[in-house]
């Protein structure tokens, strides 16, 4: 007995770019993915500009960019053990174990300082 061979499914003839929505969603789908797999393309082809108030000069020498992250962070230093005298035991625990770290990123970013090759 012969069985009938069934009918293929039916399938959308459309290409992914026939209509609006579909381009959309294919473009959704590349962005979703290059998020995932490919992060530094997504950076690098971003349009966002960064706020202007908040960059550093990019025309500023590296020993310059140092020296001044090196007085911001003994600053901050200063500020929270300041503000770790005035206060009861476990958050002076906390504000100066915070001003550990701070004391950490100061020195790191000294001793990059000392490696720093001035240009002329």
């Amino acid at each position: 007995m012969k069985k009938p061979t069934p009918n293929p499914p039916e399938t959308d003839p459309a290409s992914p770019y026939e209509s609006l929505d579909s381009k959309k969603l294919h473009e959704a789908a590349e962005r979703a993915l290059d998020h995932y797999l490919n992060p530094a393309a997504q950076i690098m082809a971003s349009n966002h500009e960064p706020e202007p108030m908040f960059l550093a000069n990019p025309k500023c020498n590296t020993e310059s960019l140092l020296v001044n992250a090196s007085e911001s962070l003994g600053s901050a230093t200063t500020m929270l053990s300041n503000l770790a005298a005035l206060l009861e035991n476990s958050h002076r625990k906390t504000l100066l174990g915070i001003t550990q770290v701070v004391m950490l990123g100061e020195l790191a970013v000294n001793q990059a300082l000392d490696k720093v090759e001035l240009k002329e």
